[in-house]
């Protein structure tokens, strides 16, 4: 990629959902990087075996200043929110729900999934926007085929093809699989910084090689992407980008603000099922409670100077 380097950052094991917690695979955020434009968290998950692991619980919980973007690569997930939206999350489909100032959702794999595998991502909000109305989207982008690769754009606008899905700022989410020995040369836009993380296959981006799990960072200034598989099965990587988010987020469980008074106004919101977050109906189960907060202040996350 002209005018950037390949920063290749390391996934953390993370529990995922309180007591029937499944296993995760954290790329970010981490100590390295905070932020991929406003992409600032990518949890990857599976395959898991639903019959062993369980598949995923996650009960009723708040969200404030973000989005959440589900896609999956296996399995199915039923989605409920506070919205009043109940719907599945399946392969290839989209499901965006914005938090703005307050929403509450649940998080629960099928009786028909027996393999659960994908990604779960969040956006933060710009602080015009942070505090926006609760909102839900879905979209079932099509496929277009580049050299060797099939790819599905579910967020911005990659090889011709552009998502009706609304965001809060400039934004690429892609799904991409390439067959072996494929390589792809992509035109993107030099005002991104990009991430690329590979869910299977040996994948070269810019050269640089990548083993699953793995996440590449590229900075802005590059007019192109290649990406080359090395492996001879079929590859997969999500591509996610946008201009570099210029504001100090606090994060901190499921809330993104820009204060630590922000977060505790938030949890104890959660804690007394104030209207804020509304309730989820539907789910057999009690909500997650918020966890203690720490002992420290909680500060500001910000990405390292640009090189």
């Amino acid at each position: 990629m002209n005018g950037a380097g390949v920063e290749v950052l390391s996934a953390r094991d993370v529990p995922l959902g309180g007591p029937r917690a499944m296993t995760v695979r954290r790329t970010l955020p981490q100590r390295a990087r905070t932020l991929i434009g406003a992409w600032c968290f990518i949890d990857h998950y599976g395959p898991d075996e639903v019959a062993t692991t369980g598949g995923m619980d996650v009960a009723p919980h708040p969200h404030i200043g973000l989005q959440t973007v589900s896609w999956l690569f296996e399995g199915e997930i039923e989605h409920r929110d506070s919205l009043g939206s109940h719907a599945l999350v399946r392969p290839g489909e989209l499901n965006l729900m914005t938090s703005g100032h307050g929403i509450s959702h649940s998080e629960v794999s099928t009786g028909r999934t027996t393999r659960l595998h994908g990604v779960q991502l969040w956006v933060a909000l710009p602080e015009e926007h942070r505090d926006t109305d609760r909102d839900f989207q879905h979209h079932a982008p099509g496929t277009v085929r580049v050299d060797g690769a099939d790819i599905r754009v579910f967020l911005g606008t990659l090889a011709g093809e552009t998502s009706p899905v609304r965001t809060f700022t400039p934004l690429l989410g892609a799904e991409l699989l390439l067959d072996a020995g494929a390589s792809v040369t992509l035109s993107v836009d030099p005002a991104f910084e990009h991430g690329l993380l590979v869910d299977e296959g040996d994948v070269r981006v810019e050269g640089t090689p990548l083993k699953p799990a793995e996440l590449a960072y590229l900075g802005p200034g590059g007019h192109s992407l290649t990406l080359t598989n090395a492996s001879e099965r079929l590859a997969r990587t999500v591509l996610l980008g946008g201009p570099p988010f210029q504001e100090e987020i606090v994060m901190w469980w499921n809330f993104i603000g820009r204060s630590h008074e922000d977060i505790v106004e938030a949890r104890a919101a959660w804690e007394e099922a104030s209207d804020r977050f509304g309730t989820v109906d539907g789910y057999p189960g009690d909500r997650l409670p918020a966890p203690a907060l720490p002992n420290a202040r909680i500060t500001p996350r910000v990405n390292p100077a640009h090189r």
